[in-house]
């Protein structure tokens, strides 16, 4: 017969086995969180470099605006740029620079004003394609934009659908600019390395 000072001693044993063994099982399953894949597995084939170029409108006027400010600091509007104000979109891209042109996707996401001494806001939007062979991709955009510069250059970050992987960088160019109500017509060229 086993004195229970052995019982004790043979529990303590199973015990601490037990939570090796159950440290070993979440150790290997842990092994399963990431793996190094290769382009083949996701059928990615070789790089290339595409041009985009669209217009972005956005409106903030009107009956239907398509850019709304949603927060804003205390000091907003006593600020020569109006530093603090929050706008979120859903603007527009087409063709050409004319409202009635061809509509080929829209730009959703926010910007702010982000700076006390000049009119320059911090972008963060994806462009949603609705158009040829981008239809349901996107290409999302993150980065500075200094408004009275006549170029602005921001990241685009990335991407979905054909656009998976991407990453490049984004021209804008003021095309018009209406001073009183905010509402503008914005040029873009878009470089993007992409699958």
């Amino acid at each position: 017969m086993m004195s229970m000072k052995g019982t004790s001693t043979m529990a303590k044993a199973a015990a601490i086995f037990s939570i090796v063994f159950l440290s070993l099982l979440v150790a290997g399953k842990s092994q399963l969180f990431s793996r190094t894949m290769s382009r083949q597995e996701l059928g990615l084939k070789k790089e290339k470099l595409s041009h985009l170029h669209f217009y972005f409108h956005d409106t903030l006027s009107g009956r239907n605006p398509t850019a709304i400010r949603v927060a804003e600091a205390p000091t907003t509007n006593s600020s020569a740029t109006l530093f603090g104000a929050v706008v979120v979109i859903d603007d527009p891209l087409t063709l050409k620079p004319e409202p009635s042109s061809k509509q080929v996707g829209r730009a959703q996401g926010i910007y702010a004003s982000a700076a006390k001494e000049e009119i320059a806001l911090f972008m963060a939007y994806s462009f949603v394609f609705t158009e040829g062979k981008y239809n349901g991709s996107t290409l999302s955009v993150s980065g500075r934009n200094p408004v009275p510069s006549a170029v602005r250059e921001m990241a685009i970050v990335g991407g979905s659908g054909l656009f998976r992987f991407a990453r490049g960088y984004a021209q804008a160019r003021t095309h018009w600019l209406n001073f009183t109500t905010g509402d503008a017509i914005v040029e873009y060229d878009l470089y993007v390395s992409h699958y």
